[in-house]
């Protein structure tokens, strides 16, 4: 397990431009390990562009990625799939497999990273889904369950290696309060219960108040403010000021 004073985290100037449209500009931030960090803005400032960057989906034009230590800029493609099974990555619209189960979705990462006996994989996929309230759904096809089922089941699948970082983008975009409610528990008691890093990009403030440890508000492209949900309720910038007045979710 990751020291809880070492940092998970790291981007260091990081610059990011499709064609002439600047979408980070010199970002800078580090997030502590055990902790969790809600990233707000309109749409459009580089906030699914900036999880892309952790995860290595998308490499910057300038600056750097560190993950636990490791620059993962310019590593191999081999050497970032190493990198990438510390890490888990609950997708907006979950991106689950249509064609096989529910709990074959939730497998699919033990079945392509360990030897584990089918028996052992099925058990932990079955436990994992447990675990997010779906021990039911196992043998269920994605297209049969509602949207915050499958938001639980990309979670449970996001889980299956046993990250030290998770990355959820708009993890209750679309959900009724109730069940975004529902996934902000299941987000913050697993940073709670494992220590996992978490970093949330959404625009329910709600959720980023039970969630995040530290809240980070991008604009244009760079960090406007960031800190505890109280200092950005206390920002002097009128668009800071209107987001974290907002209650809606999604």
């Amino acid at each position: 397990m990751v020291a809880e004073t070492a940092v998970a985290i790291e981007l260091q100037h990081l610059t990011k431009r499709f064609g002439t449209h600047l979408v980070l500009d010199d970002v800078s931030l580090q997030v502590p390990a055990g902790r969790s960090v809600c990233i707000l803005g309109r749409s459009g400032t580089g906030k699914s562009v900036t999880l892309k960057h952790i995860v290595g989906l998308i490499k910057p034009d300038d600056g750097r990625v560190v993950v636990e230590g490791t620059d993962i800029t310019d590593l191999s493609s081999r050497q970032l799939s190493r990198v990438r099974q510390r890490i888990g990555f609950l997708f907006q619209n979950s991106a689950l497999f249509d064609s096989i189960s529910v709990g074959e979705n939730v497998a699919f990462p033990l079945r392509r990273h360990t030897d584990l006996p089918d028996a052992e994989i099925r058990s932990r996929a079955q436990g994992l889904l447990a675990d997010v309230g779906l021990e039911r759904e196992y043998d269920m096809m994605p297209a049969d369950l509602s949207g915050g089922m499958r938001k639980r089941a990309g979670l449970a699948r996001a889980l299956a290696l046993t990250p030290s970082i998770l990355l959820a983008d708009e993890p209750s975009a679309g959900l009724d309060p109730v069940t975004a409610r529902e996934i902000d528990t299941l987000l913050a008691g697993l940073r709670q219960r494992e220590g996992t890093t978490l970093v949330v990009v959404t625009h329910n403030i709600p959720s980023a108040r039970a969630i995040g440890d530290e809240l980070i508000f991008l604009h244009e492209g760079r960090i406007l403010v960031h800190g505890p949900a109280e200092a950005l309720e206390r920002s002097e910038h009128s668009l800071v000021q209107d987001f974290m007045r907002s209650e809606g979710s999604g």
